[in-house]
């Protein structure tokens, strides 16, 4: 039997590589692990060994140290953490609140949300609002006609994209000068959701992309320049020598290895295609129905809706989904390390990889 991959064995697996793919992955990653040690005391056996396993399972504890040195995005997994099972929520209680929450405004949107002066956009399965309190100048939402967002098929995910891009097109015929898109889907309160209704929402800037996507796109210019190749092309490449990631009809799919918080998946596609839809609902489904996730966050980040002096050549259309944890645990997930460090994980992206792949290959 092969033994099972893991990110505690990420850097003897790098090591391994053929030396092309090694440079290629030293380019984008830099990988350390240290060993951090504790001596518990007497009493804290009994709760260790409840928690934990064992005394010994936390004595010694390997952290492995991720860095994205192109975006400088960076992650820290423990041993004792990623070997966790993947937490699932108490399904009939969430169903219960989702369920309580109905007649919320959403469930009215033509009598209970404001429109945008250009007016609603309808799609088949979801019909657009003027966000009421605006992320920009141009700030929409796109509120799904089922109440619960959990319960989404592949044709409704297709539509609310599609209402979504609609609405950025109407927008940008509005006002020609605004034409950096971006589309996000936040599930629930814990990734962010102020109604229990499904909603998307999309924005659409001026004069500069929003500031992350503006600085993926420096990130990976200077990357271009200083090494000739796309930086996006590479980042798949790592991810698919290592088994993170897989292409399916034309959409490159990664189980990102330094991601914002767990089970981050990215998606690139050279255009917002039925492809590219078909793997976020997928993705999404392997999310809710394999993996026990019930909130997460989706970001749809899109190229310019028309020139700029600014250099777009070879940005894709990026998808990044992201568990968000349990909706009942009252922790955040998101703390100073995570605001002004490094995300601290409690999944293995091996563990999810398998899960995933497992789940599209059905």
């Amino acid at each position: 039997m092969t033994a099972k991959n893991s990110i505690t064995q990420l850097p003897q697996m790098v090591a391994a590589l053929p030396q092309a793919e090694r440079e290629r992955f030293e380019r984008i990653f830099l990988v350390n692990s240290s060993i951090g040690r504790l001596n518990p005391g007497p009493g804290m056996e009994e709760w260790i060994q409840k928690y934990f396993g064992s005394v010994d399972a936390v004595r010694e504890q390997r952290v492995v140290r991720v860095t994205n040195v192109v975006t400088m995005e960076g992650s820290l997994f423990n041993e004792l953490r990623a070997r966790r099972p993947m937490a699932t929520v108490e399904r009939e209680k969430l169903a219960t609140i989702i369920e309580e929450a109905r007649g919320d405004p959403f469930c009215q949107p033509l009598e209970r949300t404001p429109e945008d002066p250009f007016g609603r956009i309808r799609g088949r399965h979801s019909v657009s609002a003027s966000n009421i309190a605006k992320f920009d100048g141009f700030s929409g939402v796109v509120i799904f006609d089922e109440h619960n967002p959990l319960a989404f098929t592949e044709e409704a995910i297709a539509d609310y994209i599609d209402t979504g891009m609609a609405w950025l097109r109407k927008a940008h015929e509005t006002d020609e000068e605004a034409k950096y898109p971006f589309l996000l889907w936040n599930c629930l309160w814990r990734a962010g959701a102020s109604i229990v209704h499904g909603h998307a929402q999309v924005v659409l800037g001026k004069e500069m992309h929003y500031a992350k996507v503006e600085g993926l796109r420096r990130a990976a210019l200077a990357y271009r320049h200083q090494f000739g190749g796309n930086y996006f092309h590479d980042l798949y490449r790592v991810h698919e020598r290592l088994g993170l990631a897989s292409e399916v009809e034309g959409t490159r799919i990664l189980v990102y290895l330094s991601p914002v918080k767990d089970k981050e998946v990215l998606l690139l596609s050279h255009g917002l295609d039925d492809g590219l839809k078909r793997s976020v609902y997928r993705v999404l489904d392997s999310y809710v129905s394999g993996m026990g996730v019930s909130s997460f966050n989706l970001a749809i980040c899109l190229p310019p809706l028309a020139p700029t002096r600014e250099d777009w050549a070879g940005f894709p259309v990026l998808a990044r989904i992201v568990d968000r944890g349990d909706p009942m645990n009252r922790t955040v997930d998101v703390a100073a390390m995570e605001l002004y460090a490094s995300s601290v994980l409690f999944g293995d992206p091996f563990d999810v990889a398998e899960a995933l792949w497992d789940r599209l290959s059905r």
